[in-house]
Protein backbone atom coordinates (compact mmCIF):
# COMPACT_ATOMS: atom_id res chain seq x y z
CA UNK A 1 0.00 0.00 0.00
CA UNK A 2 1.00 3.49 -0.87
CA UNK A 3 0.55 6.38 1.54
CA UNK A 4 0.31 9.79 0.77
CA UNK A 5 3.93 11.68 0.67
CA UNK A 6 5.94 8.67 0.40
CA UNK A 7 7.28 6.18 -2.33
CA UNK A 8 7.61 2.52 -0.96
CA UNK A 9 10.47 2.04 -4.30
CA UNK A 10 13.10 4.59 -2.78
CA UNK A 11 11.83 5.57 1.16
CA UNK A 12 11.34 8.88 0.05
CA UNK A 13 9.25 10.95 1.70
CA UNK A 14 7.87 14.35 0.64
CA UNK A 15 9.42 17.78 1.70
CA UNK A 16 6.12 18.71 2.57
CA UNK A 17 3.21 17.04 4.63
CA UNK A 18 0.09 15.22 3.60
CA UNK A 19 -3.02 17.95 3.07
CA UNK A 20 -4.35 19.23 6.03
CA UNK A 21 -1.52 18.81 8.41
CA UNK A 22 1.55 20.92 9.58
CA UNK A 23 3.74 21.32 6.21
CA UNK A 24 7.29 20.63 6.97
CA UNK A 25 10.26 21.10 4.90
CA UNK A 26 14.11 20.93 5.48
CA UNK A 27 16.78 22.95 3.58
CA UNK A 28 20.04 22.98 3.70
CA UNK A 29 22.34 25.54 2.38
CA UNK A 30 26.01 26.13 2.14
CA UNK A 31 28.69 28.48 1.64
CA UNK A 32 31.99 29.24 1.66
CA UNK A 33 33.41 32.57 2.89
CA UNK A 34 37.00 33.10 1.35
CA UNK A 35 38.32 34.93 4.82
CA UNK A 36 39.57 32.97 7.62
CA UNK A 37 37.08 31.38 10.76
CA UNK A 38 38.40 33.86 12.78
CA UNK A 39 36.99 36.46 10.82
CA UNK A 40 33.58 34.72 10.06
CA UNK A 41 33.13 34.68 13.82
CA UNK A 42 34.02 38.17 14.29
CA UNK A 43 31.35 39.55 12.00
CA UNK A 44 28.21 36.90 13.77
CA UNK A 45 29.72 37.68 16.93
CA UNK A 46 29.75 41.21 16.43
CA UNK A 47 25.35 42.49 16.98
CA UNK A 48 26.32 45.36 14.05
CA UNK A 49 26.87 42.74 11.57
CA UNK A 50 23.51 41.57 11.86
CA UNK A 51 21.51 45.01 12.18
CA UNK A 52 23.96 46.22 8.98
CA UNK A 53 22.87 42.66 7.03
CA UNK A 54 19.04 43.62 8.05
CA UNK A 55 19.33 47.04 6.89
CA UNK A 56 21.35 46.31 3.50
CA UNK A 57 18.61 43.70 2.72
CA UNK A 58 15.83 46.36 2.78
CA UNK A 59 14.18 45.18 6.23
CA UNK A 60 13.18 48.14 7.99
CA UNK A 61 12.40 49.95 11.99
CA UNK A 62 14.99 47.05 13.17
CA UNK A 63 14.97 47.65 16.85
CA UNK A 64 17.11 45.33 19.00
CA UNK A 65 15.16 43.70 21.40
CA UNK A 66 17.64 42.22 23.47
CA UNK A 67 21.25 41.75 22.66
CA UNK A 68 23.49 39.10 25.08
CA UNK A 69 27.62 38.88 24.58
CA UNK A 70 30.05 37.36 26.17
CA UNK A 71 34.08 36.38 24.71
CA UNK A 72 32.21 33.41 23.18
CA UNK A 73 28.56 33.82 22.46
CA UNK A 74 26.27 36.39 21.17
CA UNK A 75 22.07 35.63 21.71
CA UNK A 76 20.26 38.52 19.86
CA UNK A 77 16.95 39.48 19.13
CA UNK A 78 15.74 41.74 16.32
CA UNK A 79 12.22 43.24 15.17
CA UNK A 80 11.88 44.27 11.71
CA UNK A 81 9.22 45.02 8.93
CA UNK A 82 10.08 42.81 5.83
CA UNK A 83 7.80 43.53 2.32
CA UNK A 84 7.61 40.54 -0.05
CA UNK A 85 5.37 39.63 -2.70
CA UNK A 86 2.97 37.23 -2.16
CA UNK A 87 1.30 35.38 -4.72
CA UNK A 88 -2.67 34.98 -4.90
CA UNK A 89 -3.27 32.02 -3.15
CA UNK A 90 -1.31 33.23 0.00
CA UNK A 91 -2.88 36.46 0.30
CA UNK A 92 -4.88 35.20 3.04
CA UNK A 93 -2.73 34.14 5.20
CA UNK A 94 0.57 36.22 4.10
CA UNK A 95 0.59 39.88 4.20
CA UNK A 96 2.62 42.22 1.89
CA UNK A 97 4.12 43.86 4.75
CA UNK A 98 5.06 42.06 7.60
CA UNK A 99 6.58 41.87 11.40
CA UNK A 100 9.63 39.55 11.90
CA UNK A 101 11.03 38.19 14.68
CA UNK A 102 14.41 36.78 14.53
CA UNK A 103 16.70 35.40 17.90
CA UNK A 104 19.89 34.37 16.50
CA UNK A 105 22.15 32.43 18.92
CA UNK A 106 26.01 31.94 18.46
CA UNK A 107 28.58 29.93 20.43
CA UNK A 108 31.88 28.61 20.25
CA UNK A 109 32.40 24.98 20.42
CA UNK A 110 35.98 25.72 21.85
CA UNK A 111 37.43 23.87 19.32
CA UNK A 112 38.00 26.01 16.55
CA UNK A 113 34.56 25.60 15.09
CA UNK A 114 31.38 27.84 16.17
CA UNK A 115 27.87 26.91 15.59
CA UNK A 116 24.71 28.55 16.45
CA UNK A 117 20.12 28.21 16.28
CA UNK A 118 18.25 30.67 15.05
CA UNK A 119 14.49 31.41 14.99
CA UNK A 120 12.33 33.32 12.73
CA UNK A 121 8.91 34.41 13.76
CA UNK A 122 6.16 36.11 11.93
CA UNK A 123 3.39 37.87 13.60
CA UNK A 124 0.25 36.54 13.03
CA UNK A 125 1.56 34.25 9.98
CA UNK A 126 1.09 30.18 10.57
CA UNK A 127 4.93 29.96 9.27
CA UNK A 128 7.47 28.89 11.47
CA UNK A 129 11.50 28.94 10.97
CA UNK A 130 14.24 27.16 13.07
CA UNK A 131 17.52 26.06 12.21
CA UNK A 132 21.25 25.55 13.11
CA UNK A 133 24.63 27.08 11.93
CA UNK A 134 27.60 26.02 12.01
CA UNK A 135 31.70 27.36 10.76
CA UNK A 136 34.19 25.17 10.39
CA UNK A 137 37.22 25.35 7.98
CA UNK A 138 36.83 24.43 4.83
CA UNK A 139 37.94 20.21 4.68
CA UNK A 140 41.35 19.35 3.39
CA UNK A 141 42.51 23.18 3.94
CA UNK A 142 45.77 23.63 4.96
CA UNK A 143 45.83 27.90 4.93
CA UNK A 144 43.55 29.72 7.63
CA UNK A 145 41.02 30.08 4.55
CA UNK A 146 38.55 29.56 3.31
CA UNK A 147 35.42 29.21 5.85
CA UNK A 148 32.31 26.54 5.32
CA UNK A 149 28.84 28.19 6.38
CA UNK A 150 26.07 25.62 6.98
CA UNK A 151 22.40 26.81 7.35
CA UNK A 152 20.28 23.55 8.36
CA UNK A 153 16.43 25.01 7.98
CA UNK A 154 13.37 23.44 9.11
CA UNK A 155 10.65 25.16 8.00
CA UNK A 156 6.94 24.44 9.17
CA UNK A 157 3.43 25.73 7.75
CA UNK A 158 0.11 24.97 9.82
CA UNK A 159 -2.32 25.73 7.03
CA UNK A 160 -4.88 22.93 5.82
CA UNK A 161 -5.03 22.08 2.50
CA UNK A 162 -2.86 24.46 0.90
CA UNK A 163 0.40 24.58 3.18
CA UNK A 164 2.38 22.47 1.07
CA UNK A 165 1.93 25.54 -1.90
CA UNK A 166 2.70 28.37 1.25
CA UNK A 167 6.02 26.11 2.57
CA UNK A 168 7.08 26.28 -1.62
CA UNK A 169 6.74 29.48 -1.61
CA UNK A 170 8.50 30.12 1.63
CA UNK A 171 11.22 27.95 1.02
CA UNK A 172 11.90 30.23 -2.46
CA UNK A 173 11.91 33.54 0.14
CA UNK A 174 14.25 32.22 2.61
CA UNK A 175 16.60 30.93 -0.24
CA UNK A 176 16.42 34.07 -1.81
CA UNK A 177 17.30 35.56 1.84
CA UNK A 178 20.07 33.34 1.77
CA UNK A 179 21.70 33.58 -1.09
CA UNK A 180 21.44 37.52 0.02
CA UNK A 181 23.19 37.02 3.54
CA UNK A 182 26.05 35.11 2.04
CA UNK A 183 26.75 37.75 -0.56
CA UNK A 184 26.20 40.91 2.40
CA UNK A 185 28.47 38.51 4.58
CA UNK A 186 31.41 38.67 1.78
CA UNK A 187 31.24 42.26 1.31
CA UNK A 188 31.17 42.59 5.47
CA UNK A 189 34.39 40.60 5.21
CA UNK A 190 36.03 42.36 2.48
CA UNK A 191 35.68 45.62 4.59
CA UNK A 192 36.47 44.94 7.75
Amino acid sequence: MRRSGSSAETGYHSPVGRIGKTSLMEILCKHTFDAPIEACWDMFHDPASHEAKFIAMGHRDLEVISCDETETSLRIVIDRLVDVEVPGFAKRIIKPTNTLRSTDEWRSNGDGTYSGNFELVTKGVPIQITGSTALAQAAGKKSATPTLYEVRIELSVNVPLIGGKIANFSKGIVTDQLEMEFKLGDDWLASH
